[in-house]
């Protein structure tokens, strides 16, 4: 890297970091000119691009960039003695276009305006909102359940493989689509990932690759699980960075969709957060409401749940924290925490709204 240019970028560094201060200010901004106006040329570009290759050209990417990184550090492993100064300063450099890249490629969608305020969803509710809408949440899961051909407590299996539900959500989607527009989703790049042993012991289910447009899901997963994680990361594509509303997005998509199964894995998707919720609030109401699901949606849950903890490690943990020290220097207060506001959405949303 010639002096120069490394000393620009190393100089851009904190230009970056005051300028996305200041952005986070402007979400208006962000959203005419960026994620309703750039990035959605861009997404969509590299889904026609990468989206027909079979396998994660992302995954590859990131390999071929860790496997450089390494090949860098023990090739100027001496300098660190000797040249120590500019070192430092061509790490700082690397990071400096990698951070640049990334914001231009997807992060600014961070500072967009809130989903919420462009579906005028009020964001406050009572316990006993909260109450109400997951009764109704239940006796649609139920009666999903049933409509599968399945008794009340045997877990339901997904009739398709991983590949089908990809090419499924795709309608999920289309129907939003002719609600909101702004939530349309077309030309799937959705992948299994390559290294969904890695994501597994890291506790996540997918991830959206910047560089590459693509949607990664963790393969290990179990299928009832993959339709809503199929849809979140493709909410990441069309451009919702914040956790929460991919997840609101996701559970929009799936109980949208016309096939029952998908159908299915959304409303036991929202189900799961607004008792989970419950269960903060009003622990007495949480065991009295359990007794009215289906022990075969249940039984999906516990599936889940062992799943992830026959995978428990100790980089689990630092996975998750500096996931959730991303998300707060993200515009995310709350970080991972901020994964249960999606209830917020649902029980607002789906108030006045039928199932």
């Amino acid at each position: 890297m010639q002096k120069k240019t490394k000393l620009f970028l190393v100089a851009l560094l904190p230009l970056q970091i005051l300028v996305l201060q200041i952005l986070k200010h402007f979400p208006n901004f962000i959203e005419t000119y960026y994620s309703t106006g750039l990035f959605p040329f861009l997404s969509k570009t590299f889904r026609y691009i990468f989206g027909w290759v079979p396998f994660s050209v992302g995954d590859i990417f990131y390999l071929l960039l860790i496997i450089l990184a390494i090949r860098w550090l023990i090739k100027n492993r001496k300098r660190i003695r000797t040249d120590f100064v500019q070192y430092f300063l061509e790490i700082i450099a690397t990071l400096s276009l990698v951070y640049l890249v990334f914001n231009l490629m997807w992060g600014l969608n961070y500072y967009r305006i809130p989903l919420h305020k462009k579906l005028s969803i009020n964001t406050e509710y009572t316990t006993e909102q909260l109450i109400a809408t997951t009764k109704r949440l239940i006796k649609k899961s139920n009666e999903m359940h049933r409509k599968l051909g399945f008794a009340d407590s045997v877990k339901i299996d997904s009739p398709y493989d991983q590949q089908q539900i990809f090419d499924l959500t795709l309608n999920g989607y289309h129907n939003l689509g002719k609600i909101y527009t702004n939530l349309d989703y077309s030309v799937l790049s959705l992948k299994k990932s390559t290294w969904s042993l890695g994501l597994t012991y890291m506790g996540y289910s997918g991830y959206y690759n910047p560089f590459s447009g693509e949607a990664q899901v963790n393969g290990l997963i179990k299928l009832h699980k993959f339709p809503v994680v199929s849809c979140h990361e493709q909410a990441h594509q069309i451009g919702y960075a914040a956790e929460n509303e991919a997840n609101f997005i996701a559970a929009l998509a799936t109980i949208n969709s016309d096939d029952d199964f998908i159908k299915y894995s959304g409303y036991i998707f929202a189900l799961r957060y607004c008792v989970n919720e419950i269960a903060r609030r009003d622990l007495d109401t949480y065991h009295e409401l359990l007794k009215t699901i289906n022990p075969g949606i249940l039984k999906s849950y516990k599936e889940m749940r062992d799943f992830w903890k026959s995978y428990e490690n100790p980089f689990e943990v630092f996975s998750k924290t500096f996931w959730d020290l991303f998300l707060k220097s993200n515009n995310q207060s709350k970080g991972i925490k901020s994964y249960s506001y999606m209830v917020a959405l649902i029980v607002n949303y789906y108030e006045d709204q039928p199932f």
